[in-house]
């Protein structure tokens, strides 16, 4: 009798351990390394920022190093004024600097930096009383060359693909930067821009749908002899097109949305 209850009570203790392991939340499974999905570039970066929180010198040098330049080409895309990117990256930093000791990791430091450069380009709307422009032609290009310059590969289409970005709504815009050209997964775009993630899909797939349409439109571009590809400035704009177009959900890396 004593036996029975003895086994009686194993097996209940055993099955209560079981079920409370099945609802336990690993340790460190909201810490993005723990997490085992996240980008290298990512990782890094967020661990420079959580190392930063201690005063590590080194860390917030890393840190500003390693994301400044994704800020510029972010807040020269969302603020239409390249002439103003360098003092909204500085404002950015100096409030992510200054409020370092709440981030806590749960999601990229990328993420994290974007959010706060966004608020930094809004507040600078606000505090100049205009909406968000679209810049012309001139400034579409200065833009890429604050983000990449020249004599590097892929550079025209950069160029191209910037002009016709120009022409895009804002949050179009912003979404197609945010996943396409700066490869936040869909989850931590949505984060940055404050709304679902569906909403940062689809205004992605409004971008490209946008952008192809303004391909097909532009005036016709001379073929080559041999393969009858578009030459001149189309062909650039529509290989980066196509590249990102390809792309697709594959953006959403798994794992972080």
């Amino acid at each position: 009798m004593t036996a029975g209850h003895g086994q009686t009570g194993k097996h209940r203790t055993t099955r209560g351990s079981a079920e409370a392991g099945k609802h336990r939340t690993p340790r460190g499974a909201d810490h993005p390394k723990r997490a085992g999905k996240a980008a290298p570039a990512d990782e890094s970066t967020t661990e420079l920022a959580l190392a930063a929180q201690a005063g590590d010198a080194a860390a917030v040098e890393g840190f500003v190093r390693a994301l400044r330049p994704d800020v510029v080409r972010y807040v020269t895309h969302l603020s239409a004024d390249p002439q103003a990117a360098d003092d909204l990256a500085q404002d950015t930093f100096l409030r992510a600097l200054g409020t370092l000791h709440r981030f806590e990791g749960r999601s990229s430091a990328r993420a994290w930096l974007l959010s706060i450069a966004r608020r930094a380009v809004m507040d600078s709307f606000r505090s100049a009383a205009v909406r968000p422009r679209l810049s012309d032609e001139d400034d579409w290009q200065r833009a890429v060359e604050l983000a990449q310059p020249r004599g590097l590969p892929g550079f025209d289409d950069g160029v191209v693909l910037l002009d016709l970005l120009g022409a895009l709504p804002e949050d179009r815009r912003e979404a197609f930067v945010l996943t396409q050209l700066l490869g936040l997964p869909y989850a931590e775009a949505a984060e940055v821009s404050d709304c679902p993630v569906g909403t940062v899909r689809s205004r992605v797939a409004r971008a490209r749908a946008a952008l192809a349409r303004l391909l097909a439109e532009a005036p016709a571009a001379p073929t080559e002899a041999a393969g009858g590809a578009p030459t001149g400035a189309a062909a650039p704009a529509a290989r980066a097109v196509r590249r990102r177009s390809s792309a697709g959900p594959g953006r959403d890396r798994p794992g972080r949305g």
